[in-house]
């Protein structure tokens, strides 16, 4: 009796294509991020900063990168991460229908924290069609 040395491949090929089928249906579901309205205006794209990114979405919950919490939480720690951001800017990014008066006390916050670095994240504007 002879023995055949041979991989049989078949199968393997059968697991990876399996695989690949379910990556490409739950790879749609996996994607994450804010559901934010940003306003519009008409202004000049900017850098990402690849510092911190401060968040408000349309519930009033505020997220510094991705930590959720309140106001408070976010005035006690908002202090300590911005001195360790090496030098980058902030992100700040809130949906149009928060209301500005909680912008404002946020802005407030990280200009008491020494934060001159702000950049405004804005849908831009389409021009109106020729």
């Amino acid at each position: 009796m002879q023995l055949n040395a041979e991989i049989n491949v078949v199968s393997l090929i059968d697991v990876m294509m399996l695989l690949l089928v379910i990556f490409m249906l739950t790879a749609p579901m996996m994607t994450g991020g804010l559901d934010l309205t940003l306003p519009s205006a008409d202004a000049k794209p900017i850098e990402a900063k690849s510092g911190l990114v401060v968040s408000i979405d349309r519930n009033s919950v505020i997220r510094l990168n991705e930590s959720v919490m309140s106001f408070d939480g976010f005035k006690a720690a908002f202090k300590s991460r911005a001195s360790r951001r090496l030098g980058k800017g902030v992100d700040f990014q809130a949906d149009e229908n928060v209301p500005y008066g909680l912008v404002a006390k946020v802005l407030a916050v990280m200009n008491a924290a020494g934060v001159t670095d702000i950049g405004f994240v804005f849908n831009p504007v389409e021009p109106p069609p020729e």
